[in-house]
């Protein structure tokens, strides 16, 4: 897969997120499974530093059970014309995920128990999966079932298995340049297929942030990133890694729907004032359409980061919140959906926080009193000689250092001062280059 895409693109090191996703796209997964496995295989390429973790079918993690793998190389209904409809290989949301075999011909009476589609959304292809409990069906588009000649004999025909087999998942870290051994956490999930906000969007980003923490100098931070399948990947991932993961975890995110153009969305955690929901809130100043979500309209992995046993300082973030845009698990949810834009809007939230985090997290003035800003060029000597432009600028200088008081944080700055976080970063190391400020992470 890897090695196809270097002759097209010359190098996979300069993949942009888009390009990352539309390699994703095609590929059938599930939470188990070849689809998966060759999905993890991708981001194991790009980085070496991820290595797999592997659970057992049958295998309790807390409350859970490892599921058997489940196979599928083909499916479809076949009309009496010989026409067919919910082809597996042409949209592989046709299928309901983990649906056992079937080869028979059936009347629509029969067949209709096992047909799912959207009558809101009459041209989409729902995404339904029934990984607990044996099932089999298709989806389809309503403007197809309408269709149907209810009269006629449909072939039903799903070439699948479930065998014992493994759950896999994928982890990084990167590991700090100095003393300083605590880790900020990213999540994101790989197990749902064809779909490009919702599944693939938050891994795209990840690979990003993968990216830039790799190539930071004098890393003063441990960066995790584990890739995984939704629910009961990162509850299996928590009974092995809860204990670490606790003790040298300080913030985290859950990456989820982050590639489109629309919002940007904040998922508290359960009180929304661990460092994580700082630190995000301080880098949504300044962007439109910001909504905030209470942690009771959780989704996604942030439900098991964040349950009460685990309590890890996490939060979710998303663009358009998983569940409420409409094209959200269908087949609508295409590579159309998202855009480079989108996701490098996503990218920059994030990079703000790393910038903030590895500059330093409490920054202290050196000055006793305000400190003459004139003489170093950062304000005018002559009282009537500020712009307006240059009076925000410095406006902003003297509110930022008017909180630097070695206690309070540097999303605490931002929030309280409605500054942008990424600004905040900026004067503060101008700050620093005049020896105005030192700065510290505990």
């Amino acid at each position: 897969m890897i090695k196809k895409f270097k002759k097209k693109e010359n190098s996979m090191e300069n993949i942009t997120m888009y390009q990352l996703a539309k390699l994703l796209f095609p590929i059938p997964r599930s939470i188990t499974g070849d689809g998966i496995r060759k999905s993890f295989r991708i981001f194991r390429e790009l980085h070496s530093e991820f290595c797999t973790l592997t659970f057992k079918s049958g295998e309790r993690v807390g409350d859970w059970e490892i599921p058997d793998e489940w196979e599928i190389s083909d499916a479809y209904i076949e009309l009496e014309d010989k026409t067919r409809i919910c082809e597996f290989q042409k949209c592989n949301l046709s299928v309901i995920g983990y649906s056992t075999s079937i080869n028979k011909t059936l009347s629509f009476e029969e067949l209709i128990p096992h047909l799912h589609y959207r009558e809101d959304l009459p041209n989409a292809i729902p995404y339904i999966t029934s990984y607990y409990k044996k099932y089999w069906g298709f989806c389809l588009e309503y403007n197809i079932f309408k269709k149907l000649n209810r009269s006629q004999k449909f072939k039903c025909f799903i070439d699948s298995n479930h065998k014992k087999g493994n759950l896999e998942l994928i982890e990084a870290i990167i590991k700090s340049k100095n003393k300083f051994n605590k880790d900020i956490f990213f999540s994101s999930y790989l197990c749902h297929p064809s779909m490009a906000n919702n599944e693939l969007s938050g891994p795209v980003v990840m690979n990003e942030i993968i990216k830039y923490t790799k190539q930071l100098k004098n890393r003063k931070y441990n960066y995790r990133f584990v890739l995984l399948p939704e629910t009961i990947g990162s509850i299996a991932y928590l009974s092995k890694k809860a204990k670490d993961l606790k003790k040298r975890v300080i913030c985290g995110f859950n990456l989820s729907c982050c590639g489109d153009d629309f919002k940007f969305t904040h998922i508290q955690s359960p009180f929304g004032n661990n460092l994580a929901d700082i630190a995000l809130k301080a880098a949504l100043i300044g962007k439109k359409n910001v909504i905030t979500k209470s942690f009771l309209e959780r989704g996604s992995d942030e439900r098991q980061y964040c349950s009460p046993r685990i309590k890890l300082p996490i939060c979710g973030f998303s663009r358009s919140k998983y569940g409420e845009y409409k094209e959200y698990h269908t087949s609508l949810d295409n590579l159309s959906f998202i855009s480079q834009e989108g996701l490098n809007g996503s990218f920059k939230v994030i990079k703000s926080i790393i910038d903030a985090l590895e500059f330093g997290m409490y920054p202290k003035t050196l000055s006793f009193g305000e400190p003459q800003l004139g003489k170093r060029g950062l304000y005018s000597n002559l009282s009537n000689d500020i712009s307006g432009q240059q009076r925000d600028t410095v406006g902003i200088r003297m509110d930022i250092l008017a909180y630097c008081d070695g206690n309070t944080s540097i999303f605490e700055i931002s929030i309280i001062t409605k500054v942008p976080l990424d600004l905040v970063v900026e004067e503060l190391k101008l700050l620093f280059f005049h020896k105005l400020i030192e700065v510290k992470n505990d």
